[in-house]
């Protein structure tokens, strides 16, 4: 009997197997129900019997192979990613996931040998295809998987972020009002002063955090374009970034007209990554130099600062979420979190810009932002 044709007529049978199996690995077996524990099995084995029986070349049985076939079964993968997902959501792990279709493989072939009499060319050729079809549902199904863990953990983040966000706010109001009511020596002063540094970093990690969530979730950073003065931005942030770095020297310079439609909040943020990452890495001697120039459709920014130059093999990896450069001490800067770059990108992106890098040891390192003067929100 060829193995399609088995798999069809013994597809219960085998799915009786699964199910046996899935309650001896499951973490809550006793919990779940005998169409949780069956789940999309059936459908998966059906769907593997009906791939193995199409028309397939040894070209495209050479590209299955590799991962590249130009067409998969949507029935299997269909069925295999909501098998993936469903098993998120009953609590198997990954590893428990994966096992059911080893096991799944193994039951399969061992049931179809039993009946079979003398292998025949067709049978190994049958095992072949089988072996293509599970890989095929094993992939699409912890692909599946992975990407419900990923949701999850971002909306752990976003919770996180969320709930951070009131007794930050608290301790910052708390620290302001016993700052103005309370006469506080000088070793006070330096405590409260500490505790409302302290706050506003937390606040910008926490910002940070949301921003990046809210991308992962979403398809970028929503904008809400306005018009603006980048120039009255720049000054704005480099007044705030500079304010907590005694000894910095911050230079603005501005030439042609600076207006345009954008975010202003989130120009702001761009610019407060930019110039705080700036005075972070720019040695000692801490000048950040902001360049404003305006062109007839857009407008060109850039922050350059003087310092240890960017590592060749960071520079791919710059504005990539959570990822630090092979030189960054973690404590170097106790408000970063790995985002501030990231950000930066998804604001421009949101504005329908560019922004480039270079870095070395003469020239330092300058950020190169180009936005449209006039930005529109993806919506409108």
């Amino acid at each position: 009997m060829r193995l399609s044709d088995f798999i069809v007529q013994q597809a219960d049978h085998i799915v009786d197997e699964w199910e046996r199996f899935a309650r001896s690995i499951a973490p809550q077996a006793n919990a779940l129900s005998h169409l949780q524990l069956r789940d999309h099995a059936k459908s998966i084995l059906l769907a593997a019997a009906r791939d193995m029986q199409s028309a397939q070349t040894d070209s495209e049985q050479a590209a299955k192979s590799r991962g590249q076939a130009p067409e998969k079964s949507s029935s299997l993968d269909t069925a295999a990613a909501s098998h993936g997902e469903l098993r998120h959501t009953v609590g198997f792990n990954l590893v428990q996931t994966t096992s059911e279709f080893r096991h799944l493989r193994a039951c399969v072939i061992r049931l179809w040998l039993a009946e079979l009499g003398s292998p025949d060319i067709v049978h190994f050729q049958d095992l072949i295809r089988f072996n293509e079809a599970i890989d095929e549902a094993m992939t699409e199904s912890t692909t599946a998987y992975t990407e419900q863990v990923d949701r999850s953990r971002d909306i752990f983040l976003a919770i996180l972020g969320h709930d951070l966000r009131a007794p930050l706010q608290a301790v910052s109001m708390s620290t302001e009002l016993l700052a103005r009511k309370v006469a506080l020596d000088a070793d006070a002063q330096v405590y409260v002063s500490r505790i409302q540094s302290g706050s506003r970093h937390m606040t910008t990690m926490v910002g940070d955090l949301l921003e990046f969530v809210r991308s992962r979730l979403g398809s970028g950073l929503p904008i809400e374009p306005a018009p603006m003065d980048m120039a009255s931005a720049a000054k704005a942030a480099l007044d705030e970034a500079c304010a907590g770095r005694p000894g910095s020297t911050p230079k603005l310079s501005v030439q042609g007209a600076s207006h345009g439609i954008w975010d202003r909040r989130r120009i702001e943020q761009m610019l407060q990554n930019l110039i705080g990452n700036a005075l972070q890495h720019g040695g000692d001697n801490r000048i950040v130099t902001v360049t404003i120039i305006g062109g007839a459709e857009q407008v060109r920014l850039t922050v350059h600062n003087q310092g240890p130059p960017i590592p060749k093999e960071a520079l791919n990896t710059l504005f990539d979420p959570l990822v630090r450069s092979s030189g960054e001490e973690p404590s170097g800067s106790p408000t970063s979190l790995g985002l501030g770059l990231f950000i930066v990108k998804e604001v421009v992106n949101a504005h329908q810009g560019s922004i480039e890098v270079s870095s070395s040891d003469a020239d330092g390192t300058t950020f190169t932002v180009i936005l449209p003067r006039v930005s529109r929100a993806e919506s409108l």
